[in-house]
């Protein structure tokens, strides 16, 4: 038994997951993405492209179904295709309305400190975007909670033009019609309350 054990070698083994969805594309079907599954797979892996998706390995998956069986597959397929279109659409629709919206707010008298809402809507991720504002304009960046349930972006001083400027070099993904920049003054604290 000892000897059996000793001739038997474990080998590794690689298993090659998709760039869109992270799962192994044998299963990129079940994600929801599969038309942008099978183009990054066709440039990315020929070979298994041609294993997974080409006609004949359509045709071979689909012979041992029924004559209905295959209707509905491919109905399904047409489905899932029609619906991944639509969240497409969708999703360009709501990158094409989405603003970023840099706003220079008062804090004391000389004091200001420049917001950035929106930025979640083009796909970036707010505490990387603060880093990188916080070391190009070496000042204090952090990401805040607002009240209606989103997350903003403060920046210490009053850099709104330059936050501009900024975004849309290195983040070209922004249009530059959807950055929108405001001032904000923040009320007095005496002003609010009636004199009596």
């Amino acid at each position: 038994m000892a000897d059996a054990d000793q001739d038997l070698e474990l080998q590794s083994r690689t298993v090659l997951y998709c760039g869109v969805c992270s799962l192994p594309p044998e299963y990129c079907e079940f994600g929801g993405t599969v038309k942008k599954c099978q183009d990054w797979l066709q440039k990315n892996d020929e070979d298994m492209y041609e294993r997974l998706w080409s006609e004949d390995a359509l045709a071979a998956a689909t012979s041992s179904l029924s004559v209905d069986a295959q209707k509905r597959a491919e109905k399904d397929a047409h489905k899932k295709a029609l619906k991944a279109e639509a969240a497409e659409a969708k999703q360009a629709a709501t990158i094409k309305s989405s603003k970023v919206i840099i706003k220079r707010v008062e804090r004391n008298k000389r004091k200001f400190v420049t917001t950035v809402t929106g930025l979640e809507a083009f796909g970036l991720e707010n505490k990387k975007v603060a880093k990188d504002l916080g070391k190009k304009f070496a000042t204090g960046s952090s990401v805040t909670k607002v009240p209606s349930g989103g997350e903003e972006i403060v920046v210490q001083g009053d850099v709104s033009e330059e936050i501009e400027e900024f975004l849309l070099e290195k983040y070209p993904v922004i249009p530059e019609d959807n950055v929108e920049l405001t001032e904000d003054k923040k009320k007095k604290a005496g002003a609010g309350a009636p004199a009596g």
